[in-house]
């Protein structure tokens, strides 16, 4: 009989060397959207297109990050934070996908990982967060099998320009949104509806996460860790005694998660994936050496988490989807899953509409450490947007966010107890830094520990950010 693990205590102290970090994205916060030779993105395009983002807000100012990298590295040092997640904007490096470099863009990173050394905090780069260059997506995008080699050039470029100052690396963010949302439900850019293209946008993530992967490791000097973002999705049927809606989670668990973890991690895609898709597609996209190029070794895998979603075998009366977890959408991003039902889930919810439900990241840190547990955790996205409102009590400007604050401790709790169960998590990164442009909802949505205003760009930190800051240095939970 095995003897269960002592549930941690919010007094419980995290590990040696846990990284306490925050995280955002290029082109949510840099701005600077035509300076310095950048190209545009298909997050310019479809931001630029009237009745995709809310209230038409785009990403050409953001948080205007590029023009104030210092002071931001300067508040976030005061948070106490040992690293940073920021993503490199591809179209900043390399303004057309392929071929010319532009210098200017390579020395803002250069400045901006030299900062954070400086401020002592380590930098964690992440290659890709959706904003591929529009002249790519005018050759095919994801579509198209030369986008992922078009990617492990630029994986080159970065790694070889940026290799002594960053050690550590992502290659994808959320790959699920940017095959599925994008291709599938098109409630992100490019702004696609089509299974077949959704399927093979999905391969060819997974192709170009491999041949990054390679191209790093051969311009990087040795010691730099590599890791994957993948926002795994806990998926848990309706009625769990149902064999029916047991298979339901399963073929969104295949679509969702083992469409990714499996040629990464395991080195296959799921015979069950490419069965229950077989109405969409033959997956004749997939040539013979691709898997091999795919599962390449990782030092540690990202996990981002929000939500959690319930599912049923779909009886064929109402609407078979309506919702999509993370990133929720009216329309089904899911190919070949036409008889599964998505049901609301209970709350309390988020101002994005999620529930919150911290056993849902329990349940994933321990199926990966159960299927993987030679392989390093990172919990790389995790965070919860509120209506905050400002006010200014005695001359100084405050944010009061209790809901945040219950919510990162609630996931910080469930991170101390999947370490005493045994699992090798080793940092959790708060999204997000700041508020900033959140998508399709321009700037309805804050999630950020700091304050934007978005009509003066002033920075105020929340209460979050303070209470966040006395984790990060106490390296254990208030009491």
């Amino acid at each position: 009989m095995t003897t269960p693990a002592p549930k941690a205590q919010p007094t419980t102290p995290f590990p040696d060397g846990f990284v306490f970090g925050t995280a955002t994205a290029a082109y949510q916060i840099e701005g600077a959207a035509r300076e310095d030779g950048r190209g545009p993105s298909i997050w310019d395009t479809f931001s630029h297109t009237p009745g995709r983002v809310a209230h038409g807000d785009t990403g050409d100012v953001a948080c205007d990050h590029y023009h104030r990298m210092d002071a931001d590295l300067d508040l976030m040092a005061e948070l106490g934070v040992d690293s940073y997640r920021f993503s490199i904007s591809w179209p900043r490096i390399v303004p057309s996908g392929r071929g010319r470099t532009a210098q200017a863009g390579l020395d803002f990173y250069r400045r901006l990982a030299d900062g954070l050394r400086e401020r002592g905090i380590r930098p964690l780069a992440t290659l890709y967060h959706w904003d591929l260059p529009q002249a790519l997506q005018g050759a095919g995008g994801w579509d198209a099998r030369a986008t992922a080699a078009a990617f492990a050039d630029y994986a080159g470029v970065v790694g070889e320009a940026l290799g002594d100052r960053i050690d550590r690396w992502t290659t994808l963010n959320e790959p699920w949104c940017s095959a599925f949302l994008g291709h599938g439900s098109g409630v992100h850019a490019p702004g696609i509806t089509d299974p077949v293209i959704a399927l093979r946008a999905a391969h060819h993530l997974n192709l170009a996460h491999g041949l990054a992967l390679q191209a790093l490791r051969a311009v990087v000097p040795s010691g730099a860790e590599y890791s994957v973002s993948l926002n795994l999705q806990a998926i848990r049927p309706d009625d769990p005694d149902s064999a029916e809606d047991r298979d339901a989670a399963r073929c969104l668990d295949a679509l969702a998660n083992r469409v990714f973890t499996g040629p990464m991690l395991d080195g296959a895609y799921p015979q069950d994936l490419l069965d229950d898709t077989a109405s969409v597609t033959d997956w004749s996209f997939v040539q013979d050496d691709d898997v091999a190029a795919i599962h390449q070794p990782l030092d540690a895998l990202g996990i981002n988490f929000y939500s959690t979603s319930r599912v049923r075998r779909w009886d064929g009366t109402g609407s078979s989807n309506h919702s999509a977890g993370h990133n929720q959408s009216a329309a089904s991003p899911w190919p070949g899953a036409e008889s599964v039902q998505m049901l609301p889930q209970p709350g309390p919810y988020t101002d994005m509409g999620w529930n919150i439900d911290p056993s849902g990241l329990h349940e994933l840190i321990m199926r990966m450490h159960r299927e993987h547990p030679e392989l390093a955790l990172m919990v790389t996205e995790n965070g919860a947007a509120y209506p905050d409102e400002l006010s200014v009590e005695g001359g100084e400007r405050r944010v009061h966010d209790p809901e945040r604050i219950d919510y990162l401790r609630r996931h910080l709790e469930v991170v101390l107890q999947t370490i005493a169960e045994g699992a090798d998590v080793r940092g959790y990164y708060a999204w997000s830094f700041m508020d900033n442009f959140e998508w399709a909802y321009g700037y309805d949505k804050r999630f950020g520990l700091v304050h934007v205003d978005f009509d003066t760009l002033e920075r105020t930190p929340k209460d979050s950010a303070r209470w966040y800051s006395r984790v990060a240095r106490s390296r254990m939970l208030p009491a």
